[in-house]
């Protein structure tokens, strides 16, 4: 595979979990995933993490499943790479495991004392990544390993960080987020 197809193959078949986190972000609010509840002095989880954006950022990278599958044969077309569909079981596992992974990263911060928004290098950046492929690779196996051949893993572990990074940046120049990490 071109390192043009398997940047693309990496980007297209993660899309659906690189979005759940940002879209929690916008629709979240409400009623805390751990009610408030504290273990050994400290939040199980944090405010942070409601069942709103969990539920948001699960339905949005579904909905975008989806959406790439309808316009897979056109981008596919354009780009000139043979670009994957989503199968029912990745189109929920991808999203419900990035929304999964960011909240047991969220419990490791907290048992580790660090506060809501404080850095955790590495953890902030793959944490969803690891979660979402894992339940993928359970979730549709034939599927996962069609996809996420070595070549294409490597790439999303290269790239999750960087697009990571810069769209929090982003998110954080406009006042979405309050660091930019």
């Amino acid at each position: 595979m071109s390192l043009v197809a398997t940047v693309a193959t990496a980007v297209w078949a993660m899309l659906p979990a690189y979005v759940p986190n940002n879209v929690a972000v916008l629709a979240g609010g409400g009623r805390p995933i751990d009610g408030g509840r504290t273990w050994g002095g400290r939040r199980v989880l944090g405010d942070g993490k409601t069942w709103r954006g969990t539920a948001a950022g699960t339905l949005a990278g579904a909905a975008l499943a989806a959406a790439l599958n309808a316009g897979e044969p056109a981008v596919s077309g354009a780009v000139g790479v043979p670009l994957p569909t989503f199968p029912p079981a990745a189109m929920v596992a991808l999203p419900f495991g990035a929304m999964l992974g960011d909240v047991l990263a969220s419990f490791l911060k907290r048992r580790t004392g660090r506060e809501r928004g404080a850095a955790f290098p590495l953890v902030d950046q793959l944490d969803f990544v690891v979660v979402s492929l894992a339940l993928a690779a359970v979730a549709a196996p034939a599927w996962f390993g069609d996809v996420f051949t070595l070549d294409v893993l490597a790439a999303v572990l290269v790239l999750t960080p960087v697009l990571h990074v810069a769209t929090n940046g982003i998110a954080y120049v406009l006042g979405l987020k309050n660091e930019p990490w």
